[in-house]
């Protein structure tokens, strides 16, 4: 992980957060314990594995990268550094799909075929937190302040807070050339402007990698294709939360693979990419 914040004046933005991650510590240790009684079959049986007989007919998308774009979602501190608030529930699953380094190298070769990039962000304004109602994981969210800003207008206190980009990826996020879209509230992108900026930029075809798998990217895969696009999610450029109640990512890839148009790791997104150049 990235230690580039060490001796940064505002770590205190990221260090803060340990605090708030520790409502969440036993939730992981249970959530560990639940993982480990299945851990026999694991160790003979890899969950994530493609099956040996798949009965979904293969997928036949080839990347055109005259109307192709980078997605990704929620490429943030609070998912994706050990300071995040999320990082007791999420991070064994981030580390054990180089989920970091994956979306940098996403991120790289996109900008390298000068491919469109977009980057789907949540955020979450005091005013958010007045909401009448929530479903778990929105109660979650607001309770340990992940995401939060002061307000939609200002950026005191963003940097290096948990809203913030993960800092090897702002040279890629704020070169002048990403899209970074307005807001999503929940999960999916039918509440923010990603679908208008890439129909504006000419693109049908999305190469779709961020967090978190079974909720935002699995979300933004929905609405994507029902909005006409062509969606290729790579699989181990996101990771899920593991908890009692299941596992985020196996849920989350099960489901890719009964939607997508492709399901790629990052090497065969690499492959794409440079084949189509």
């Amino acid at each position: 992980m990235c230690d580039c914040h060490d001796h940064d004046p505002k770590q205190k933005h990221i260090s803060r957060r340990a605090a708030l991650r520790g409502g969440l510590a036993a939730t992981a240790a249970t959530a560990a314990a639940a993982v480990s009684a299945g851990s026999a079959q694991a160790e003979s049986a890899n969950p994530y594995a493609d099956p040996a007989e798949p009965a979904l007919p293969p997928s036949d998308m080839k990347l055109d990268l005259s109307r192709a774009a980078l997605v990704v979602t929620d490429p943030q501190i609070d998912f994706l550094h050990p300071e995040g608030v999320t990082w007791g529930v999420i991070g064994a699953s981030v580390q054990e799909h180089n989920t970091v380094e994956n979306i940098e190298t996403l991120f790289k070769n996109a900008k390298d075929a000068d491919i469109t990039v977009a980057v789907s962000p949540h955020y979450y304004y005091p005013t958010d937190h007045g909401w009448k109602f929530e479903g778990a994981l929105e109660k979650l969210m607001h309770k340990i302040g992940m995401f939060d800003r002061k307000g939609p207008l200002i950026i005191d206190g963003f940097e290096n807070s948990g809203a913030d980009w993960m800092p090897q990826y702002k040279k890629y996020i704020d070169d002048g050339k990403t899209i970074v879209t307005s807001p999503h509230k929940v999960y999916g992108n039918d509440t923010n402007d990603l679908s208008l900026q890439l129909r504006k930029a000419g693109v049908d075809q999305v190469i779709l990698a961020g967090m978190s798998a079974n909720l935002c990217t699995e979300s933004h895969l929905r609405e994507l294709l029902e909005d006409g696009f062509e969606v290729a999610v790579v699989k181990d450029a996101t990771a899920a939360a593991k908890l009692p109640e299941g596992d985020g990512y196996l849920a989350a890839l099960t489901n890719f693979r009964y939607m997508a148009n492709a399901v790629w790791t990052t090497q065969e997104a690499v492959e794409q990419i440079k084949a189509a150049s």
